[in-house]
């Protein structure tokens, strides 16, 4: 093997297949990294003061979410959007989540002073840690299969194995609600945003058929709604917390804008953008000058 191959790779994240540099992919590379080097800073810079291994354990699962339910609107948004060129940044999406959890698990560890024997004892006897190492053992199968060579091995059986990501996600979110315990505000706006995904990966030939607008638009209300819901069963099955009033709540703004009404926002963010790339056809283009004749 060539010195070269060994120290430059064949393809930096933030160059295309052709490797030339990519706006988008830099720029999703930077988005990646960016919690990463901001959890660092903090623990070396000491701006955690209470439990700082334990505040950034948290910080980290909750990142690992972020980046799952981004790699899960890429298709989504390449279908509403028309933009094919987002398929260029899941792979790195998918992976970064990988990346994340893994650094969840470590800081975990970390946690505990590093007892590794410790961890898998509390990892067993615990359910959310229990549900949580599942996800992580999962998302580490997808991230091993993630690459060119095991896309051509496992052929059809590799989009039916990339599935999991979906029920794997539902299972992250769960150790995330269990962890949460009290207030679950968070764990309830990103359900909201997965359940809007499912709808798109559910129905996209009933949202085709539909006008896109009012489609996408209904999604947004019913994920909202979903949100919601889940939050109400939360607090009737699991907390002495009053779940009517916590129902109730999402109709007070004088507090604050509760999970249902962001959920829905997010989810209409697509539309903005549609509604503009028609009026853009609309706008006058200069005519193209002609070239004198020699």
């Amino acid at each position: 093997m060539r010195l070269d191959n060994l120290i430059a790779p064949k393809r930096w994240p933030w160059c295309d297949r052709g490797g030339r540099f990519s706006a988008l992919r830099a720029g999703a590379f930077a988005i990646a990294v960016a919690p990463a080097l901001w959890i660092a800073l903090a623990l070396a810079a000491g701006w955690i003061a209470a439990e700082p291994l334990k505040q950034a354990t948290h910080l980290s699962g909750t990142w690992t979410l972020y980046f799952l339910l981004g790699t899960l609107a890429v298709t989504p948004l390449m279908r509403l959007l028309a933009w094919s060129r987002l398929a260029t940044i899941r792979r790195l999406l998918g992976v970064t989540a990988f990346a994340y959890v893994a650094g969840h698990l470590l800081l975990y560890i970390l946690s505990l002073d590093g007892n590794v024997v410790r961890a898998a004892s509390e990892i067993a006897s615990r359910i959310y840690l229990t549900i949580g190492f599942t996800a992580v053992l999962g998302l580490a199968l997808l991230a091993a299969t993630s690459f060119d060579g095991a896309i051509r091995r496992l052929r059809r059986n590799w989009k039916r194995l990339h599935k999991l990501v979906y029920p794997l996600t539902a299972l992250g979110l769960l150790h995330f609600y269990m962890q949460s315990k009290v207030d679950v505000s968070e764990p309830v706006l990103l359900s909201g945003i997965f359940v809007g995904l499912l709808l798109h990966r559910l129905a996209p030939r009933m949202l085709r058929a539909a006008a896109s607008i009012p489609a996408v638009l209904a999604v947004a209300v019913a994920a909202g709604l979903a949100a919601a819901a889940l939050e109400f069963a939360w607090y009737a099955t699991m907390s002495g917390i009053p779940a009517e009033r916590v129902l109730l709540s999402n109709l007070n703004f004088s507090y604050q804008v509760r999970p249902m009404w962001i959920v829905m926002a997010i989810c209409a963010l697509p539309v903005p953008v549609m509604l503009a790339k028609p009026l853009a056809t609309l706008l006058p283009c200069p005519a193209p000058r002609r070239r004198r004749a020699a």
